[in-house]
């Protein structure tokens, strides 16, 4: 259930040659990235998974210099600040008591995105820190920077309570994602369509998801697909509390569910866990106002094979020309990969539900839509909008 996209994320930032992969195999006490004198060494981000005292599992991630130069230096920096934006927190290395544009950009970026950051100061054994350039710091950024020579693993430990404590509580705490609207002893129904985009011999990842939730709320969940829903409601002694749906089967499941039963999907479910609900909501009336010739982004977390059934590339565009009668330019962009042109060309973004990454990098990956004014929304509520049950969706969460 909590692969390695879900732990919490902690990056390893600054110039080349200045300790970022001796760092990454002092924390984990292994060789885990490569380390040489020629600067560079780096190239593309390198992550490895280990356990922190009192907050478990984490993901160590070693990246390229911030003053690579080049056409492809600049290419690893572009990608360093991608993984940045993603951490839930920032290690921000720097020595020889350089604190210039480089360190200034890597704290202002943190600053902007509310991600937490910690200066160390590498390389302590060959350049002396001095002293009142570590004051200012502290004094201008509101944190402690701490002196580090990766030979002394005494201050190994020292260092990991520190990380432990910098760490936000919500990066490694986990939140249940119905506790709020479900009790023990409710009864949900769980539609799960299987189709040609179904994973062979396994139940799809939010779908697990939400019944490993409900299981540890102490509810009472049942499994259907769509056609047998209406003999299962007929079965139960009592309405059930809930119905979650596979989003894409809206259309059929909604006029089976008796109107005073709560209806929502596990795309929404999952939304509404992640953070950023409130503009999905106020976002996703916007495909009302889409004209000929928009583009819309539909952005995938994972990535998986294409069928002829594929939400994002053949059902959702499909449902949008329908719904809204316009010629529309749809693409879709799996995991973290470039966008094929500048955000400000498009209308609207249509995020799935984000079942394999972080609050922290779904964030991050609809943030460059949000600060330009773009609607954004979800494939659950945008299916929802255009089946003409929008409000029905979200009304147990209201």
């Amino acid at each position: 259930m909590r692969g390695n996209e879900l732990k919490p994320h902690i990056g390893i930032f600054g110039r080349r040659n200045y300790g970022k992969s001796s760092l990454i195999n002092f924390l984990t006490g292994q060789s885990v990235a490569i380390v040489s004198d020629v600067a560079g060494t780096t190239t593309d981000p390198v992550k490895k998974s280990m356990e922190i005292g009192g907050v478990g599992p984490v993901v160590w991630i070693d990246t390229a210099g911030i003053d690579d130069q080049g056409v492809v230096g600049h290419m690893r920096i572009d990608k360093s600040l991608d993984m940045l934006g993603q951490a839930d927190l920032a290690l921000i290395l720097f020595t020889n008591n350089r604190f210039e544009a480089e360190e200034v950009m890597l704290v202002e970026f943190c600053r902007k995105r509310n991600i937490p950051f910690i200066l160390i100061y590498s390389q302590a054994d060959r350049f002396a820190p001095d002293q009142a350039l570590l004051a200012q710091l502290e004094h201008d950024y509101f944190t402690q920077v701490f002196v580090l020579t990766v030979h002394n693993p005494k201050l190994r430990d020292p260092l990991t309570s520190l990380i432990r404590d910098a760490l936000p509580e919500t990066a490694f705490t986990h939140r249940s994602m119905l506790a709020d609207v479900v009790r023990p002893a409710d009864t949900v129904v769980m539609v799960t369509p299987i189709d040609s985009s179904a994973p062979e011999g396994r139940m799809i990842l939010p779908q697990v998801q939400v019944l490993r939730d409900l299981l540890d709320i102490h509810a009472m969940p049942y499994f259907c697909q769509p056609e047998e829903l209406p003999k299962l409601l007929a079965s139960l002694q009592s309405p059930p509390r809930l119905v979650i749906t596979d989003s894409q089967a809206y259309a059929q499941v909604s006029p089976l569910v008796p109107e005073e039963v709560f209806l929502t999907s596990f795309s929404v479910v999952l939304a509404r866990a992640k953070g950023l609900f409130e503009d999905y909501v106020k976002g996703t009336p916007a495909i009302s106002s889409l004209h000929d010739g928009d583009n819309v982004l539909m952005l995938e977390s994972c990535t998986h094979n294409v069928t002829c059934e594929d939400i994002g590339r053949v059902k959702l565009p499909k449902l949008l020309t329908k719904f809204t009668g316009k010629q529309l330019h749809c693409e879709t962009v799996s995991g973290f990969s470039n966008l094929p042109r500048p955000i400000s060309e498009y209308a609207l973004v249509i995020q799935c539900g984000g079942c394999v990454i972080t609050a922290k990098q779904l964030a991050s990956r609809l943030a460059p839509a949000i600060e330009a004014g773009i609607p954004v929304s979800n494939y659950g509520l945008a299916i929802a909008y255009m089946n003409g049950i929008f409000h029905r969706a979200m009304r147990i969460f209201q």
